[in-house]
């Protein structure tokens, strides 16, 4: 597994000409790196003077981004699962009219499944994106910076993860499917930029 690696292992791996890990596996682990930051920064805020007043808040955003994280974490595997099953249906035989049919029936539908693993990450990377702006406005003022990091590699994860929805969608002869799915990156797309701009309105360092 991908996540049983060191740090130093996984960028090697990245690094070294493989397919993976690739963009949805690093996407998904920018947005558990966004989660622990704000993770952090929220459990920083907890039983810290002049902050009672948000003390609950703090408590309640840490332990949701927690679960985010650890979601998030899996999916890090889950993106590279995907992509092997799109090569084993590549892989499966084509020899009579019938092979040639399961194996495109197979493609298309781990070609889906690699299309939604992504998109998936997405909307949990706005999650996070949301729950950074309120440790950012209302958590530990000698941490923003860190808060704002993590606010931004939640940004970088939401396109890191589209662009990975967009590649897979481009193979798919679905085309009811492709729309749905293209709505959704169209909307998720205008909608990170528009956060991305109110959230570092807020970050006054």
């Amino acid at each position: 597994m991908l996540t049983n690696l060191k740090v130093t292992d996984f960028l090697e791996q990245t690094a070294c000409g493989t397919p993976l890990p690739g963009g949805g596996s690093v996407s998904a682990l920018s947005a558990a790196l966004g989660a622990g930051l704000t993770e952090m920064v929220a459990n920083l805020s907890v039983g810290k003077k002049g902050y009672e007043a948000v003390e609950i808040e703090m408590q309640e955003i840490a332990e949701t981004v927690k679960k985010l994280r650890e979601k998030l974490v899996a999916e890090v595997d889950n993106d590279s699962n995907a992509y092997n099953e799109v090569l084993a249906a590549f892989k499966l035989p084509k020899t009579t009219e019938k092979e040639k049919k399961q194996r495109t029936e197979a493609i298309q539908e781990a070609m889906k499944n690699a299309a939604r693993v992504p998109l998936g990450v997405a909307y949990d990377a706005m999650r996070v994106m949301d729950l950074a702006e309120r440790v950012i406005k209302s958590g530990n003022r000698n941490a923003v910076s860190d808060a704002a990091v993590g606010a931004m590699m939640a940004r970088t994860a939401v396109l890191g993860a589209l662009f990975n929805v967009r590649i897979n969608l481009a193979s798919l002869k679905d085309s009811a499917f492709v729309e749905e799915m293209m709505r959704e990156v169209n909307k998720l797309a205008s909608r990170v930029h528009e956060r991305e701009k109110e959230i570092l309105s807020y970050v006054k360092v």
